[in-house]
């Protein structure tokens, strides 16, 4: 494995760097917005982006992208991360959707939607879970019928972060019901304008409004917006998330966060043996994040070498998610009473970036499959042990 970043890399880190100096404010705060806060100006950088061919990088130059290697790609993803620059749905749109398409996608489906993701032009949320289907995703229950042409949907999903901005949906739903959970589900893409979709707003617990539920009554949906076969959508679906595992850009977040709990110490000088207690602390963890900054890039490099990162984007989805917890939750604490202040609060420190953290990193440690089914898998797939 190659640590040493070439001239190529370097050069591109100062671009990039150059870019977010003119598109992101600087400084700390306030307290990152979420994709959902502020849309507008979340808008506003992804034009930016496009105008710069940087939306999705890493995309065949064939489909709008750069065709940059894996290591550019993590390169850009941690300078972006870094500055706390704008989502922008890129998450959704880039790391998840978008890939699929190139693997899974008829050519009429990569024709219609990926010059719009790499434009700006449309937005995407993911239709998985359901009340009675999270973690065991395969227990999802919203129908869609075969009707002629179409498919008719029915059902309700929840916790659809940016359904309120979404234009299109990529949704699971069961098309064979007698069939092994596993086996009866297809994947569709779904217009979000389509008759019959309610959303409703889930505020979370640090205040702000990322997630919805969304209703499906007799919603029609195209048989041509089947990805891949029908009742073949499981593989579509893992597809996808394999791409989302090895999309890690929180380690250029938790560095940032490293640095101003760093700079904020400097500046309040905590005095005998709690200065120690904290020195000592916000060390350990900045080796823990050093660790796994070299993680993520070794998922790029297997990348770039051709392997496929199974468990160990497991490894790196654990290690970061948790690592950012202790970090904010450290912060929060290091603060003290004032740590607890909202970011809308002017006596906030550091314009209540601790606060929010501590409160919305929660929500990582379970999505796109929890701590414990990442644990589960590095147990059977990278030590070999039975499943329980």
């Amino acid at each position: 494995m190659q640590f040493k970043f070439t001239d190529e890399h370097n050069a591109l880190r100062a671009e990039v760097k150059q870019f977010l100096r003119e598109a992101v404010p600087s400084g700390p705060g306030p307290a990152r917005p979420t994709s959902q806060e502020n849309w507008p100006a979340q808008m506003d950088f992804l034009k930016k982006l496009a105008a710069k061919g940087w939306v999705a990088p890493a995309w065949p130059k064939e489909y709008g992208g750069q065709a940059w290697p894996h290591v550019m790609q993590m390169i850009f993803s941690e300078e972006l991360s870094y500055a706390g620059a704008p989502d922008a749905g890129r998450v959704f749109n880039v790391g998840m959707i978008g890939p699929t398409l190139i693997v899974h996608g008829s050519e009429a489906q990569k024709k219609e939607h990926l010059p719009r993701i790499t434009s700006g032009e449309t937005v995407w949320c993911q239709g998985y879970s359901e009340p009675g289907a999270g973690s065991d995703l395969a227990s999802l229950q919203t129908r869609a019928v075969r009707d002629g042409d179409d498919y008719v949907v029915n059902g309700q999903k929840i916790w659809t972060t940016g359904a309120h901005h979404a234009d299109w949906c990529f949704l699971l739903v069961r098309t064979d019901p007698d069939a092994p959970k596993h086996k009866g589900i297809s994947f569709l893409l779904v217009d979000m304008r389509s008759p019959g979709i309610q959303v409703r707003p889930i505020v979370n617990m640090a205040g702000y409004h990322e997630f919805n539920e969304v209703f499906f009554e007799d919603v029609r949906v195209p048989t041509a917006n089947r990805v891949g076969e029908e009742n073949n959508g499981w593989y579509v679906a893992m597809t996808l998330l394999d791409f989302e595992r090895s999309n890690v850009a929180s380690i250029a977040a938790n560095q940032r966060s490293l640095e101003l709990l760093a700079e904020q110490m400097r500046a309040t000088k905590p005095g005998g043996v709690y200065r120690d207690i904290f020195r000592h602390r916000l060390a350990d963890m900045w080796l823990s994040n050093e660790t796994g900054r070299l993680l993520s890039y070794r998922i790029a490099w297997m990348q770039e070498s051709g392997r496929v990162a199974n468990y160990e984007a497991s490894v790196i989805k654990v290690f970061a998610t948790e690592l950012a917890a202790r970090i904010t939750n450290f912060g929060v604490n290091l603060l003290g009473p004032a740590g607890a202040l909202e970011p809308d609060s002017k006596y906030a420190p550091l314009n209540g970036i601790m606060e929010k953290g501590h409160l919305s990193n929660v929500s990582p440690l379970i999505y796109s499959g929890s701590s414990e089914i990442q644990r589960n898998i590095i147990a059977t797939r990278g030590l070999g042990l039975p499943r329980d």
